[in-house]
Protein backbone atom coordinates (compact mmCIF):
# COMPACT_ATOMS: atom_id res chain seq x y z
CA UNK A 1 0.00 0.00 0.00
CA UNK A 2 1.22 3.25 -0.67
CA UNK A 3 0.33 6.83 0.43
CA UNK A 4 -0.48 9.66 -1.99
CA UNK A 5 -1.07 13.45 -1.55
CA UNK A 6 -3.73 14.94 -3.54
CA UNK A 7 -2.17 18.55 -3.89
CA UNK A 8 -4.49 21.08 -5.41
CA UNK A 9 -2.55 20.97 -8.73
CA UNK A 10 -3.07 17.60 -9.43
CA UNK A 11 -7.04 18.59 -9.42
CA UNK A 12 -6.82 22.24 -11.27
CA UNK A 13 -9.95 21.81 -13.65
CA UNK A 14 -11.89 19.30 -11.62
CA UNK A 15 -14.35 22.07 -10.48
CA UNK A 16 -12.69 21.53 -6.97
CA UNK A 17 -12.66 24.09 -4.30
CA UNK A 18 -9.99 22.85 -1.67
CA UNK A 19 -11.64 22.80 1.99
CA UNK A 20 -15.04 23.27 -0.23
CA UNK A 21 -17.79 22.55 2.65
CA UNK A 22 -20.56 19.87 1.52
CA UNK A 23 -24.19 21.50 1.61
CA UNK A 24 -27.24 20.46 0.58
CA UNK A 25 -29.37 22.29 -1.67
CA UNK A 26 -33.13 22.32 -3.52
CA UNK A 27 -32.21 20.60 -6.67
CA UNK A 28 -32.63 16.85 -7.25
CA UNK A 29 -29.59 14.48 -6.19
CA UNK A 30 -28.14 12.14 -8.03
CA UNK A 31 -25.62 8.31 -6.15
CA UNK A 32 -21.91 7.57 -7.87
CA UNK A 33 -19.92 4.91 -5.69
CA UNK A 34 -16.20 4.73 -6.09
CA UNK A 35 -13.68 2.73 -4.42
CA UNK A 36 -9.79 3.46 -5.11
CA UNK A 37 -8.02 2.11 -1.84
CA UNK A 38 -8.47 3.67 1.49
CA UNK A 39 -12.39 5.31 1.52
CA UNK A 40 -10.86 8.01 4.14
CA UNK A 41 -8.80 9.50 1.68
CA UNK A 42 -11.52 9.08 -1.56
CA UNK A 43 -14.05 10.67 0.79
CA UNK A 44 -11.55 13.38 1.08
CA UNK A 45 -11.23 14.06 -2.34
CA UNK A 46 -15.10 13.67 -3.44
CA UNK A 47 -16.13 16.37 0.07
CA UNK A 48 -14.10 19.07 -1.80
CA UNK A 49 -16.39 18.98 -4.92
CA UNK A 50 -18.46 21.91 -5.84
CA UNK A 51 -21.99 20.10 -6.22
CA UNK A 52 -21.16 17.28 -4.09
CA UNK A 53 -24.10 17.15 -1.54
CA UNK A 54 -23.17 14.44 0.84
CA UNK A 55 -20.79 11.85 1.32
CA UNK A 56 -21.09 8.39 3.19
CA UNK A 57 -18.14 5.58 3.66
CA UNK A 58 -18.68 2.03 3.48
CA UNK A 59 -18.68 -1.37 1.60
CA UNK A 60 -20.24 -2.81 -1.78
CA UNK A 61 -19.44 -5.61 -3.78
CA UNK A 62 -19.77 -8.51 -1.43
CA UNK A 63 -22.45 -10.99 0.43
CA UNK A 64 -22.32 -10.95 3.93
CA UNK A 65 -25.65 -8.95 5.13
CA UNK A 66 -24.31 -5.96 7.03
CA UNK A 67 -20.48 -6.32 7.45
CA UNK A 68 -18.20 -4.75 9.77
CA UNK A 69 -14.60 -3.37 8.64
CA UNK A 70 -13.22 -6.05 10.88
CA UNK A 71 -14.69 -8.37 8.31
CA UNK A 72 -14.21 -6.75 5.26
CA UNK A 73 -10.58 -6.82 6.42
CA UNK A 74 -9.94 -10.68 6.38
CA UNK A 75 -10.19 -10.17 2.34
CA UNK A 76 -12.97 -13.51 2.94
CA UNK A 77 -16.34 -11.37 2.31
CA UNK A 78 -15.74 -9.71 -1.12
CA UNK A 79 -16.38 -6.28 -0.23
CA UNK A 80 -14.24 -3.15 -1.53
CA UNK A 81 -13.89 -0.27 0.84
CA UNK A 82 -16.01 2.71 -1.32
CA UNK A 83 -17.68 6.12 -1.44
CA UNK A 84 -21.09 7.02 -1.63
CA UNK A 85 -21.26 10.29 -3.35
CA UNK A 86 -24.64 12.23 -3.14
CA UNK A 87 -24.16 14.80 -5.92
CA UNK A 88 -26.23 17.63 -7.82
CA UNK A 89 -25.88 17.04 -11.31
CA UNK A 90 -26.86 20.88 -12.28
CA UNK A 91 -23.27 21.73 -10.16
CA UNK A 92 -20.94 18.41 -11.17
CA UNK A 93 -21.37 16.15 -13.96
CA UNK A 94 -21.11 12.50 -13.00
CA UNK A 95 -17.85 12.18 -15.76
CA UNK A 96 -16.37 15.40 -13.35
CA UNK A 97 -16.77 12.90 -10.40
CA UNK A 98 -15.25 10.37 -12.70
CA UNK A 99 -12.38 12.03 -13.36
CA UNK A 100 -11.54 13.11 -9.34
CA UNK A 101 -11.72 9.21 -9.32
CA UNK A 102 -9.12 8.56 -11.53
CA UNK A 103 -7.26 11.26 -9.75
CA UNK A 104 -6.83 10.01 -6.43
CA UNK A 105 -5.01 6.94 -7.33
CA UNK A 106 -3.38 4.62 -9.42
CA UNK A 107 -5.86 2.77 -11.70
CA UNK A 108 -3.38 1.14 -13.43
CA UNK A 109 -1.84 -0.75 -10.61
CA UNK A 110 -2.06 -4.50 -9.73
CA UNK A 111 -0.42 -6.20 -7.06
CA UNK A 112 0.94 -9.84 -7.60
CA UNK A 113 0.44 -9.81 -4.18
CA UNK A 114 -2.68 -11.01 -4.34
CA UNK A 115 -6.35 -10.24 -2.84
CA UNK A 116 -5.26 -7.17 -1.11
CA UNK A 117 -5.70 -5.00 -3.68
CA UNK A 118 -8.26 -7.25 -5.73
CA UNK A 119 -9.70 -7.02 -2.19
CA UNK A 120 -11.02 -4.35 -0.26
CA UNK A 121 -8.68 -1.68 -2.07
CA UNK A 122 -9.29 -2.55 -5.36
CA UNK A 123 -9.68 0.10 -7.96
CA UNK A 124 -13.63 0.02 -8.80
CA UNK A 125 -16.45 2.47 -9.65
CA UNK A 126 -20.24 1.14 -8.86
CA UNK A 127 -22.73 2.36 -11.75
CA UNK A 128 -26.11 2.87 -10.58
CA UNK A 129 -27.86 3.19 -14.22
CA UNK A 130 -26.93 2.90 -18.20
CA UNK A 131 -25.53 6.55 -18.08
CA UNK A 132 -23.35 5.95 -15.53
CA UNK A 133 -21.57 2.66 -16.97
CA UNK A 134 -21.18 4.50 -20.58
CA UNK A 135 -19.96 7.59 -18.73
CA UNK A 136 -17.35 5.61 -16.68
CA UNK A 137 -15.98 3.49 -19.40
CA UNK A 138 -16.04 6.28 -21.73
CA UNK A 139 -13.66 8.24 -19.51
CA UNK A 140 -12.01 5.57 -18.94
CA UNK A 141 -10.95 4.53 -22.50
CA UNK A 142 -9.96 8.09 -22.79
CA UNK A 143 -7.88 8.20 -20.12
CA UNK A 144 -6.34 4.73 -21.02
CA UNK A 145 -5.86 6.21 -24.79
CA UNK A 146 -4.19 9.20 -23.44
CA UNK A 147 -0.62 7.65 -22.69
CA UNK A 148 -0.65 8.31 -19.15
CA UNK A 149 -0.16 4.83 -17.82
CA UNK A 150 2.15 2.29 -19.11
CA UNK A 151 -0.10 -0.28 -18.05
CA UNK A 152 -3.98 -0.87 -18.83
CA UNK A 153 -6.64 0.48 -15.95
CA UNK A 154 -7.58 -2.19 -14.21
CA UNK A 155 -10.40 -0.17 -12.66
CA UNK A 156 -13.29 -2.50 -12.68
CA UNK A 157 -16.89 -0.67 -13.71
CA UNK A 158 -19.44 -2.90 -12.39
CA UNK A 159 -23.40 -2.91 -11.19
CA UNK A 160 -24.01 -1.06 -7.86
CA UNK A 161 -25.16 -3.56 -5.22
CA UNK A 162 -25.99 -2.88 -1.96
CA UNK A 163 -24.09 -0.08 0.08
CA UNK A 164 -23.12 -1.11 3.59
CA UNK A 165 -22.34 2.05 5.43
CA UNK A 166 -19.13 1.52 7.53
CA UNK A 167 -18.89 2.53 11.18
CA UNK A 168 -19.38 6.30 12.54
CA UNK A 169 -15.70 6.32 13.31
CA UNK A 170 -14.76 5.63 9.52
CA UNK A 171 -17.19 9.23 8.46
CA UNK A 172 -14.83 12.17 7.72
CA UNK A 173 -12.93 10.52 8.88
CA UNK A 174 -9.27 12.17 7.30
CA UNK A 175 -11.97 15.64 8.57
CA UNK A 176 -12.17 14.50 12.14
CA UNK A 177 -8.57 13.90 12.65
CA UNK A 178 -7.00 16.43 10.35
CA UNK A 179 -5.58 14.50 8.03
CA UNK A 180 -4.06 15.53 4.54
CA UNK A 181 -5.76 14.11 1.51
CA UNK A 182 -4.35 10.87 1.46
CA UNK A 183 -5.31 7.62 0.01
CA UNK A 184 -3.93 3.93 0.76
CA UNK A 185 -4.04 2.94 -2.72
CA UNK A 186 -2.82 0.17 -5.03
Amino acid sequence: MRFFILPASILVGLVLLPGAPVRGNEHATETATFGAGCFWGVEAAFRQVRGVTETMVGYMGGTLKNPTYEQVSTHRTGYSEVCQVTYDPARVSYEKLVQVFFQTHNPSFFSTAGDDIAGQYGSVIFFHNAEQEKAALAVRDKLQASGKFDRPITTAIVPALEFWRAEEYHQRYAEKHHLPNCSITP
